[in-house]
């Protein structure tokens, strides 16, 4: 379980898990981000409607109450005004719905922060800020004025992101889905999705529109082996840190905070004093393996622990409260994707590779447009229908990946202790294997 459900007392008292066959007219598989939100939609859109959400284990059981808590407007997409402005609009819809349906999810939209602390990092940051629409370079003087970070050489800064709670908004989404008629199931694991019908143990739901919404569980599902690839992120949190440091620290404005690393750390100041990052990693399991209840290596919590401490020398001293991992879906070509087939009434949305707390808020608003054929302009944008290529069968991925993110680990070593101000041979050719848009 993360810090985030502790925080809240742990998981809300189960619901009930389904009990005999049922028919409805929209069946979702996954109480995710996703899931809920495309349900939430749904029903708001047409109260009518019967709905059914299949969830496994519980609502927000997996990466929804497990991520960094960034409401943030990127996506793994080559870039597009259009699906740029959609992700942007999806911030603050998500802050809309919260205030309306008084979740309260710790929210604070202050923005995020970019910042490179070796030369190399600041000439990929700088020029990143140059090209990167919303984002403004920020020299040293200007970021020790929000944050003050142990050599920092230059940041970035947009104001399109929010600081979040994940597991209070997915909680809380899960609650507001219920309010407007939903049904969600819970302890109810899906064996089978087949055209108009979803087997469970428990039961099958027969529907006339099925949506898949499991992102990192995908690969779990039969045939969709490689489809999307199961990646482990871990999260640290400290202890509340004492007023004495966060006065040496700053970040009042509690902005979202990434390097600028190949494997990149992420991190955010909670709403009671703390300071939560997380990072890759072991990033990838053999045979899409990965621990559901999230244990953390203690080599994971120990390379954690040293990036935050190198970040922020003055929380040295603050212990550890608390480590665990999730999964996130991540395509072949790290690029999201969201479709429904009228013809076989058959849906899915995921592979956010890491960016889902906004992105499936976007995903349900498009699956409810596209299921109910209102037409909304939600659907003319370009990650509709996309289908990335699969991933290579084992061991291929396996060795592809683990030598990947060995190959980005080597370069920021080595761009940090040689002091380089460009990105190593070995790091650009880790960028054109993996496929992604760096």
């Amino acid at each position: 379980m993360s810090f985030w459900w502790d925080a809240l007392g742990g998981p809300p008292a189960a619901r009930p898990s389904l009990s005999g066959d049922r028919s409805c007219d929209v069946a979702i598989v996954g109480a995710g981000y996703t899931g809920l939100w495309t349900a939430y939609y749904l029903a708001r859109h047409d109260p009518s409607l019967r709905i059914i959400v299949l969830e496994s284990r519980y609502a927000g059981y997996g990466a929804s109450g497990r991520n960094g808590g960034w409401l943030s407007a990127e996506i793994d997409f080559p870039h597009d005004a259009r699906l740029r402005q959609a992700m942007t609009d999806s911030v603050d819809e998500v802050l809309k719905v919260c205030a309306a349906e008084g979740i309260e999810a710790d929210a604070v939209k202050s923005g995020c922060l970019r910042v490179a602390v070796t030369p190399a990092q600041e000439t990929r940051l700088r020029a990143f800020a140059v090209v990167a629409a919303d984002w403004r370079l920020l020299e040293p003087a200007e970021l020790a004025t929000r944050v003050r970070v142990a050599g920092a050489r230059a940041a970035a800064f947009t104001p399109q992101c929010a600081r979040v709670q994940p597991a209070a908004l997915v909680a809380g989404l899960a609650r507001a889905a219920e309010r407007a008629g939903v049904l969600l199931f819970e302890q109810t694991p899906v064996t089978g999705i087949s055209r108009g019908a979803v087997s469970t143990p428990h039961g099958t739901v027969r529907a006339e529109a099925v949506v898949r919404a499991t992102e990192g569980f995908t690969a779990t599902l039969p045939g969709q082996r490689r489809r999307w690839l199961p990646m482990n992120s871990s999260v640290i949190v400290t202890e509340p840190l004492p007023a004495s440091v966060w006065s040496e620290i700053g970040w009042a404005d509690a902005e979202t905070m990434s390097d600028f690393a190949h494997a990149y750390c992420y991190l955010q100041r909670t709403a009671d004093g703390r300071i939560a990052i997380g990072g890759r990693g072991n990033p990838y399991r053999y045979s899409n393996g990965f621990d559901p209840n999230g244990h953390t290596p203690d080599s994971t919590v120990a390379a954690l622990t040293g990036m935050l401490r190198r970040l922020f020398p003055a929380a040295a001293e603050v212990p550890v409260a608390r480590a665990w991992s999730g999964v996130l879906g991540v395509p072949r070509d790290w690029r999201a994707g969201v479709a429904f087939d009228q013809a076989t009434g058959f849906g899915w949305a995921g592979g956010y590779a890491g960016h889902g707390v906004t992105t499936a808020n976007l995903a349900g608003r498009t699956l409810a447009g596209l299921i109910t054929g209102s037409g909304s302009e939600l659907a003319d944008l370009p990650w509709v229908g996309h289908v990335g290529r699969r991933w290579e069968p084992e061991p291929l991925r396996w060795l592809g990946v683990q030598a990947m993110y060995a190959a980005y680990r080597h370069a920021d070593r080595t761009e940090t202790a040689r002091g380089l101000g460009h990105s190593t041979r070995l790091s650009r050719l880790a960028d054109l294997v993996s496929g992604r848009d760096r």
